[in-house]
């Protein structure tokens, strides 16, 4: 059985910020799906996050036309083209916000979290850096496939934080791994097989922060149409304090 995606994407400034530092890219032609969510003062987080998407996108339609291109870094032989493809386009982003932070004194510190999905016959890769996500949502269930680079999720794999104590952590804005940060990054991947019916969604923490998996699910399940389910993700963020921008893009697979 040949299966066929559908996708649709949703973004909202939310109702605590003043400007949208958030952006996404539906590119079905290239199988990407992406989410950058932008960080540091004077706007220069939607200036980053709008060089991650613009960066990986230009490499993909450069690799696209010619596969012969020169790359930016050495192949990781443990690894296949396609992945390695995306990986690569990941690390160019990191570089040219890096070297676009460095020099340029108003853009200093400024950075992305990036989440996407790069959708092939074969399979979906998933690759992020930082604390945007990626679920799965199979039969009912709902599944985070990325593992947030964050300080707060280093704590909660040490096993020193109650449940209570995760509520009120105070520092769960610290991000340990982002896009322009360090000149090289380490961008974290895995492969998916799709099934018939399953919905990936990628977000920001927009969503992740103020929602929890639990309605994440019950609105998944809810809503049949996907344009539908991403618009009312966005309205419970936002009813639930809309404390941060908050983006979502959810691809289906149909027959």
């Amino acid at each position: 059985m040949t299966l066929r995606i559908e996708a649709a994407g949703e973004t909202n400034v939310g109702r605590k910020r003043n400007h949208n530092e958030d952006n996404f890219a539906i590119l079905a032609e290239y199988g990407l799906f992406l989410v950058a969510d932008g960080m540091g003062g004077h706007a220069c987080g939607e200036v980053a996050s709008k060089m991650a998407i613009e960066t990986i996108a230009e490499f993909f339609k450069e690799t696209a036309e010619d596969p012969e291109k020169t790359w930016p870094y050495k192949l990781d032989r443990g690894r296949g083209y396609e992945e390695n493809r995306f990986i690569m386009g990941v690390k160019l982003a990191n570089l040219r916000i890096h070297e676009a932070a460095a020099s340029d004194r108003k853009k200093k510190g400024m950075g992305t979290t990036f989440a996407g999905l790069f959708v092939l016959d074969s399979g979906s890769y998933v690759a992020h850096v930082g604390d945007s996500r990626v679920y799965r949502f199979r039969g009912g269930a709902l599944e985070q496939l990325t593992d947030d680079h964050s300080l707060l999720n280093e704590y909660v794999k040490m096993g020193r934080l109650s449940p209570a104590e995760i509520e009120a952590f105070p520092h769960k804005n610290v991000i340990m791994r982002a896009l322009g940060m360090k000149e090289t990054v380490k961008v974290d991947t895995r492969l998916e097989e799709p099934q018939l019916g399953d919905l990936l969604l990628v977000c920001s923490d927009g969503l992740s922060g103020p929602v929890k998996d639990e309605e994440i699910a019950e609105i998944l399940g809810a809503h049949a149409g996907i344009e539908e389910a991403a618009s009312k993700l966005i309205e419970a963020a936002n009813r639930n304090g809309g404390p941060d921008n908050v983006t979502v893009v959810l691809v289906r697979w149909i027959v």
